[in-house]
């Protein structure tokens, strides 16, 4: 049961507070930018949670037996660095080093830290990380618990939300998270100010239990968290009434000063004089309250199944291929989880069911925090396959973008790509999908054309560390491969070539089939084509694409179910850019509409027929 504190122990964690306050309005007014309010709304609360309530290897923030600390509220940096000089870990004065080029103290928290899991500066992330994290940890059967600090200004973010509900449907107490409700925004006062009763009533009425305190009240504060250690049936959070500036008389509780360091100078000085005048001095000696030490490792991935699929065999669709392959891939890597948003009877990542009904995160129609999710699974270990329709993928593109900057280990599935969905329309169809993937600069991108590249694609994905991202079709195609074909990162594959071809056609996916179609029918022309399946989209295969042109005179056509802009096309064109090369592109342009899938492929300019019109033309 929670007990009082002693004096002593207080005064202590105030001074922490205090110490955090003067760091933080230091390293920013040295840094000449920064949020010291942020940090300074907050002290009492970074001190109640590294002091107090969390279990954690100072010496060792990356220790998979720690408590986690997620600080979605990533402005609030330099008070997550200062908890972590008085923790031992950071020395003092590396915290003069903020925001310095050198530095790996940035003004948002960067991974590069060995006690950042994941980059959290755009906010309303941290609570669908935190639920990831908190499922892998209860996955793996650990206590260990997962704290989530959220600024009230995000609370405004629909992700929280999505968060929020799942963590409450799957009784995740062992997450605790807390909102600093400081009033302020950056621009304004925020929604709700400072009625608690309003946050109280929305967050009981989303399933949590509920604490509010005076965020600046040290004895308050540890009270709540030690009520949340032992809330083991729900998530609990914490509502910490706060003041933005606490602590430094020209800002607090005013507006105007968000993303504003205290001018170096008079005011600095009369601002840390003032500050220093509330330490105590007094002498609690703090001793770190260690997690148990975990015993054994990680289980070591087995060889995985070949694909089942033989040229001339039944078709399959990729999709369905992706749902086979994860879920033989899961009996093999305890490792591998999925996850899902209502669509895995078509994604078929609820495939892995059938493996561990316990490795499938079901979070509904919210695609933000199914990324999220992703994320926080993939932060503690597991490796995740989260899928949906490539075009819901939209919604969740900040989350997949800082993922990228997190070098996250995520493996995205998206489905139903391209005008090839056929009747459902243009709000079903995926086509911008690769463009989004591949303006990120470390997301490896594939795009398989049949189930065996399908499969190698999910094996691929399963053994690279950082993001990947898996584009397949909703209709069934045929085996263009037998199960014995390899593929690898960065590589394509020729389906059909000659000495003496006259153009290179580039395609993946359902277009590959239009273009073999196409060369077919080019051949009865006297019309050589060069059949190229970009299997991987990003990296992607230079030499062999090279090649292809400098074979074929230069002429080279590209044609693809997406749109015109960032997909293969734009891809080969960079590959190509100082090759002696003309690049023609077949791509969607226009706005799609229902149909069947063929008319749709023809109307739109990537069908077999005009296929062999760009092709003709091109070359006559």
């Amino acid at each position: 049961m929670p007990h009082a504190l002693d004096s002593n122990t207080l005064d202590g964690l105030r001074d922490r507070a205090t110490r955090m306050r003067i760091h933080s309005v230091r390293s920013t007014t040295a840094a000449g930018s920064g949020h010291p309010t942020t940090c300074t709304s907050a002290a009492e609360i970074m001190a109640a949670h590294f002091f107090h309530a969390m279990r954690y290897d100072p010496h060792d923030p990356a220790s998979e037996a720690n408590d986690v600390f997620i600080l979605s509220k990533g402005h609030a940096a330099p008070v997550l660095y200062a908890a972590w000089s008085l923790a031992g870990f950071l020395p003092e004065g590396e915290l003069m080093n903020l925001r310095k080029i050198d530095s790996d103290l940035e003004g948002h928290p960067p991974t590069t830290l060995p006690f950042v899991d994941v980059a959290t500066g755009s906010l309303g992330q941290g609570l669908s990380v935190g639920v990831g994290m908190a499922h892998a940890c209860r996955l793996d059967g650990t206590d260990r618990r997962v704290w989530v600090l959220l600024g009230d200004g995000e609370i405004a973010e629909g992700a929280v939300w999505e968060a929020a509900s799942m963590a409450a449907n799957d009784g995740l107490g062992n997450l605790i998270a807390t909102v600093d409700v400081n009033r302020l925004g950056q621009s304004a006062p925020t929604m709700l100010q400072h009625d608690m009763d309003a946050y109280r009533r929305r967050w009981e009425a989303f399933g949590w239990d509920v604490v509010v305190v005076d965020g600046h009240d040290i004895s308050a504060l540890t009270a709540a968290y030690d009520h949340a250690r032992e809330s083991l049936d729900s998530p609990t959070v914490v509502l910490a009434k706060t003041f933005k500036g606490r602590g430094i008389p020209c800002a607090e509780n005013k507006d105007g000063w968000h993303g504003k360091p205290i001018p170096a100078g008079e005011l600095a000085e009369e601002t840390l004089a003032s500050l220093r005048a509330q330490l105590t001095g007094a002498e609690h000696e703090w001793r770190p309250n260690l997690p148990p030490a975990r015993n054994g490792s990680a289980s070591e991935p087995a060889q995985p199944d070949p694909p089942p699929y033989v040229p001339g065999g039944p078709k399959v669709a990729t999709r369905q291929a992706y749902g086979a392959a994860l879920e033989t891939l899961a009996r093999t890597d305890q490792r591998v989880v999925g996850v899902d948003g209502d669509v895995g009877n078509s994604t078929f990542t609820t495939d892995i069911a059938k493996t561990d009904q316990r490795r499938l995160f079901q979070c509904y129609i919210a695609e933000q925090n199914l990324v999220g999710v992703a994320m926080g699974l993939a932060c503690r270990g597991k490796i995740p396959f989260a899928s949906s329709f490539a075009c819901f993928l939209a919604r969740g593109y900040d989350f997949m973008r800082l993922a990228a900057i997190s070098s996250t280990n995520v493996k995205l599935v998206g489905t139903h790509a391209g005008v090839s969905i056929g009747e459902d329309g243009a709000s079903q169809m995926g086509l911008e999908d690769l463009a989004m993937a591949c303006a990120q600069p470390n997301y490896t991108v594939f795009y398989p054309s049949d189930a065996t590249s399908a499969w190698r694609a999910v094996q691929l994905a399963a053994g690279l560390e950082g993001p990947v991202y898996i584009r397949t079709s909703r209709p069934k195609t045929a085996i263009l491969y037998d199960s014995g074909e390899s593929f690898e990162v960065g590589k394509a594959k020729v389906l059909r070539s000659s000495e003496r071809d006259d153009i290179a056609i580039v395609a993946a996916g359902v277009t590959l089939y239009e273009a073999l179609d196409a060369a077919h029918q080019l051949a009865g022309e006297g019309i050589r084509a060069r059949i190229i399946d970009l299997f991987s989209v990003q990296p992607i295969d230079r030499d062999t694409l090279a090649e292809a042109a400098r074979d074929c005179g230069g002429r080279v056509l590209t044609v693809e179910d997406h749109y015109v802009h960032g997909g293969i096309g734009s891809a080969v064109l960079a590959a190509l850019a100082d090759e002696p090369a003309t690049v023609r592109q077949l791509a969607v342009r226009g706005i799609a509409r229902s149909g069947k899938p063929a008319e749709l492929l023809d109307r739109f300019g990537i069908s077999a027929r005009r296929i062999v019109e760009a092709a003709r033309e091109i070359v006559r």
